[in-house]
């Protein structure tokens, strides 16, 4: 064995790189309004925005929305700050099913809901993106398998890109986290593209404060 080779393994076996690991990313990235630039980003991402001032508005629109969908059953994350804003009482014309509290299989719930409500734990406005997790109460079935997912988004949990948002994280990621931007979108050999074949065909998000 050639000395080189010994010392390689020397090396490997002390388990010592020998360098720090380097500091935290600083992103550069600064936008003078963060709701303009994630409505501005995720629409050219064929996602659709609505941003109101409150829950109370944002609730409204969620109806709205809706009701011009001709939605009847809805599977809903049962998280923050969904669970607070009691959406099967305000909103009982429809037929929801929440995750955890909804007896039966979840994943038969949401291949025949017509639409799938979650918030997010983040949204990155340089790229018009919203994170989610899954978890208790949050399953990746509710945000796939309906064809319209909606994201009732709290304007406080915006930041400017990636960077920032690994920046402020206190805990580590969970094993899951999806980004989303815009619906399901893929593309031939010839680059033609279609929506909704993987995955919900309309992305909506309601922005409030």
């Amino acid at each position: 064995m050639s000395e080189a080779r010994q010392e390689i393994l020397r090396r490997l076996r002390r388990g010592n790189g020998g360098e720090p690991h380097p500091g935290s990313w600083q992103s550069p990235r600064t936008f003078p309004d963060l709701v303009s630039r994630f409505v501005e980003a995720l629409e050219a991402s064929h996602g659709e925005t609505f941003v109101e001032d409150d829950a109370g508005a944002a609730v409204s629109r969620l109806e709205r929305v809706l009701v011009e969908l001709g939605a009847r059953r809805i599977v809903c994350q049962d998280e923050p700050p969904l669970d607070s804003l009691d959406l099967p009482e305000r909103l009982p014309a429809f037929e929801w099913h929440v995750v955890g509290q909804t007896t039966g299989s979840l994943r038969a719930i949401c291949a025949e809901a017509d639409v799938g409500v979650s918030s997010a734990q983040a949204a990155l406005s340089e790229t018009g993106t919203v994170v989610v997790d899954s978890g208790p109460g949050r399953s990746r079935l509710v945000t796939l398998l309906p064809p319209v997912h909606v994201v009732l988004l709290p304007a406080d949990r915006l930041v400017a890109d990636l960077f920032a948002l690994v920046e402020q994280q206190e805990q580590p990621l969970p094993a899951n986290v999806t980004l989303i931007s815009g619906p399901s979108k893929t593309a031939d050999i010839e680059q033609t593209l279609a929506i909704g074949v993987h995955g919900p065909r309309r992305l909506v998000v309601i922005v409030y404060s």
